[in-house]
């Protein structure tokens, strides 16, 4: 081999030997992915609650950004959209003034505003006439409990039950004491229970005012019950 081809030889051995090796994608990309998830990339990323932030801001402002969107005038009509809500909601605080949460003794017979029997019997019929049976007898009983406080029968008592009214009422008035009580369950089925009625219950407790209204006591019994 002459001289030039040996050197040419040469110079296209360690020619071939400078060129790089290709390395195949998948075990690259693998690579650089086990790179990637070591700790010291991943110090200043943002943490879980931070990421969470970030998600719900960006899809309050997707809401807004479609509000505006669809609101007559673009941003600014959505900005009066809410200034006229706002207002109707101040409006009605203002007129309606601040929710107050009525405070009643659990099972507790008579509400603040005690009235007579006579106005309890009144507004009864009133309920009655409109068929609304269940406000209806829970009016009559209370008339009932209330006539016997005015006749002396039951000492006026704050927080009396139903319940506690029919055993009480039936030392007195013993011959309606098993009325009484189904009256006072009656009660207690539409004002705690969830129960409606109807007027065939309220006729029932109706007539029990009556009666009762006329029954003479046992005075002893009715002693007994008002000490």
């Amino acid at each position: 081999m002459s001289g030039v081809g040996a050197s040419t030889t040469r110079l296209l051995i360690r020619a071939s030997g400078d060129v790089p090796v290709d390395t195949p994608r998948a075990p690259a990309r693998e690579a650089a992915e086990r790179e990637l998830s070591k700790p010291m990339y991943h110090e200043n990323d943002p943490g879980l609650l931070q990421r969470g932030l970030d998600q719900l801001w960006d899809w309050i402002g997707g809401l807004l950004n479609a509000a505006s969107g669809a609101a007559p005038g673009g941003p600014v009509g959505l900005v009066v959209l809410v200034l006229v809500a706002v207002g109707l909601v101040a409006a009605l605080w203002w007129r309606l003034g601040t929710p107050h949460r009525v405070v009643r003794t659990p099972d507790t017979l008579f509400d603040d505003s005690p009235r007579t029997a006579a106005e309890h019997r009144a507004a009864a019929e009133t309920h009655a006439a409109a068929d609304r049976w269940n406000e209806a007898v829970q009016e009559r009983m209370r008339a009932i409990v209330r006539s016997l406080e005015e006749r002396a029968l039951l000492d006026p008592r704050p927080g009396r039950t139903a319940d506690e009214a029919a055993a009480e009422a039936a030392r007195p008035l013993p011959s309606h004491a098993t009325r009484l009580r189904a009256a006072a369950r009656a009660f207690d089925d539409v004002t705690y229970g969830g129960r409606t009625t109807d007027q065939q219950a309220y006729l029932t407790v109706r007539a029990l005012d009556l009666d009762v209204e006329a029954t003479k006591p046992l005075l002893t019994a009715a002693r007994g019950a008002a000490g």
